[in-house]
């Protein structure tokens, strides 16, 4: 069993940055693909970016291409999320994702991720 603890969030101006962690319980966390999703009230859960365990390759939706960026230190179990020029649109709770490697780390959908941490909120004001 998984378990994932976000940090990081909190209010800051647009254009600004913001960089999260996800800390990983599992000692063998490295083999698990990670991902971040974020979800705003009354809106699904969506993908932003993750990052394969075996390549350390990368898949970004198109909202946050070249803004935001993902990376993981294993040695450490850690995950980031590194967000740049932020908007107000980019304002929600952010989700730390992990799935075994055997599954597609671009899957765009929740219910391919099997572990979750509990969320912490990133606001972008105008």
């Amino acid at each position: 069993q998984v378990q994932l603890v976000e940090s990081g969030g909190g209010l800051v101006q647009a254009g600004g940055s913001l960089k999260l962690s996800c800390a990983a319980s599992e000692r063998t966390f490295e083999v698990y693909s990670t991902a971040w999703f974020r979800q705003t009230p009354g809106k699904e859960r969506e993908l932003v970016g993750s990052i394969a365990w075996w390549s350390g390759n990368t898949y970004y939706v198109d909202a946050v291409k070249g803004r935001f960026t993902v990376s993981r230190d294993n040695a450490k179990n850690l995950v980031f999320l590194q967000m740049n020029s932020l908007k107000p649109e980019d304002t929600a709770k952010y989700y730390c994702a992990a799935m075994p490697s055997s599954k597609p780390y671009t899957a765009s959908s929740p219910d391919m991720w099997d572990y979750w941490g509990q969320g912490t909120q990133v606001t972008v004001s105008p």
